[in-house]
């Protein structure tokens, strides 16, 4: 199913009513790639990134971090290591607004 991005589709099958592949969610508006740093939850894992930001009073950068609630399909099933690119979409739950589209590489380091 072509969800309107350029991703590749899942192999496996899911019926959550919250995959943009195999469910009704629809994807919009920002996407980012980052690393899963948590998978404790039940269908949500954590993806963070970093990034420098430049400080003018001491003319150096200094490193912060994103950390991102999404949503991970059963189809994709995303683990903790695994690189993710997650697109925004409506809001899942309070604090959930992004879905898990593609895993780019897993733990080991090997590009799917």
């Amino acid at each position: 199913m072509n969800i309107g991005i350029n991703v590749k589709p899942p192999e496996k099958e899911c019926n959550d009513k919250n995959c943009p592949f195999h469910g009704n969610l629809r994807v919009r508006g920002r996407i980012f790639e980052g690393k899963v740093v948590s998978d404790k939850a039940k269908k949500t894992v954590v993806v963070q990134w970093e990034y420098l930001l430049y400080v003018p009073k001491y003319e150096r950068y200094e490193r912060r971090k994103t950390r991102i609630l999404a949503h991970n399909p059963p189809c994709i099933d995303a683990r903790k290591g695994d690189v993710v690119k997650i697109a925004e979409c409506r809001p899942i739950s309070k604090t959930k607004s992004f879905v898990v589209v593609e895993k780019l590489t897993n733990k080991a380091g090997v590009s799917k």
